[in-house]
């Protein structure tokens, strides 16, 4: 398998050098696996702090910045964060004003966040914390205890950076997180398995002809496997499995998300189609974005996610954002 790396044991330290060469406007402390908004801490401002496993990217990373994450703390590939780099990451962006931790409900994650936050407050850091588990494929899973957290993350990330941009206190933007969570549903479909540069072969086998629908970010297996469908098959199930768990009654955010070797022609065909579904089911739209933001390494294939909004949201939603891997309105 050829890879673009020096070798696989600095695959991370080498990305989070590139990271900082291409953006001053972040301090990235490479050694220590920290990335913050060079500015931080803002004066009154709730610092935000996400992360997880490397190979997700733009997630976490890539989404520091105003108007989006105060820091991101990276593992290593598909591996949760240690609690030493959230709580570094806690005392760089606390200005008196608490943090919030936002979390991915997998294992490892959900554990390393809860000892960051019990050392934080131990040295009089505020600390809340809000899960993300908006995958409907699965329940309990290898990863798990309940739902998946995926491409909803992103919602979380960006409204609820919003929130304290504007200078909210923690309980409100605490708030804001859940209800985004909440009337959050994604579902995921590859075409092709992911390979780790630990290992350099596919991390499941995935024969020619066949996709798994309901992954998970990691390439987790998911409701099942089936011959190779059409676009729009593929629309008409993800669609109808989000619907089948969710009902909106107001207008909905869509990220049409590729795992990372989709190509955005194929992206934007697919949006085509979940935009088909949905308009036949009677779901409106507010806001669409289509790219490659939650990612799963080289992995082909692409995820869905909706969020029921309503007008402080949206608004939200469109307040302007500046990070590595998103923005608008700056």
């Amino acid at each position: 398998m050829k890879m673009l790396i020096n070798v696989p044991e600095s695959v991370v330290a080498d990305a989070l050098r590139g990271l900082a060469a291409a953006h001053p406007e972040l301090t990235v402390d490479v050694e220590n696996r920290v990335i913050v908004r060079r500015d931080a801490p803002v004066a009154g401002k709730v610092g935000l702090i996400s992360g997880g496993g490397s190979g997700h990217e733009p997630l976490h990373g890539g989404f520091v910045g105003p108007g989006m994450l105060s820091a991101a703390c990276p593992g290593e590939v598909f591996t949760s964060p240690v609690p030493d780099q959230m709580v570094r990451a806690a005392a760089a962006v606390d200005s008196g004003a608490g943090v919030l931790f936002i979390v991915k409900n997998y294992t490892g994650d959900v554990l390393n966040f809860d000892m960051a936050a019990e050392l934080a407050e131990d040295e009089g850091i505020q600390v809340a914390k809000v899960l993300v588990n908006d995958d409907v494929a699965v329940t309990d899973s290898l990863y798990t205890a309940g739902r998946r957290g995926t491409g909803a993350t992103l919602f979380v990330e960006k409204i609820a950076g919003a929130a304290a941009e504007e200078g909210q206190p923690l309980e409100r933007v605490e708030s804001i997180a859940r209800q985004v969570n909440e009337n959050s549903r994604s579902f995921g479909v590859a075409l092709s398995a992911c390979t780790t540069y630990a290992k350099g072969s596919p991390t499941f086998d995935l024969p020619d002809g066949e996709l798994e629908l309901g992954i998970g970010i990691h390439g987790e297996p998911g409701r099942e496997r089936r011959s190779m469908m059409t676009s729009g098959e593929i629309a008409d199930f993800a669609v109808n499995a989000i619907l089948e768990d969710m009902n909106p009654r107001n207008p909905v955010l869509l990220l049409v998300n590729g795992m990372g070797a989709t190509p955005l022609l194929e992206l934007y065909g697919f949006n085509a189609e979940v935009m088909r579904v949905l308009t036949a089911r009677g779901v409106a739209v507010a806001r669409t974005l289509v790219g490659n933001y939650v990612t799963s390494l080289d992995m082909a294939g692409a995820s869905v996610s909706l969020c029921q909004i309503d007008e402080e949201l949206l608004r939200l939603w469109d307040e302007p954002v500046k990070t590595a891997g998103l923005r608008w309105g700056m």
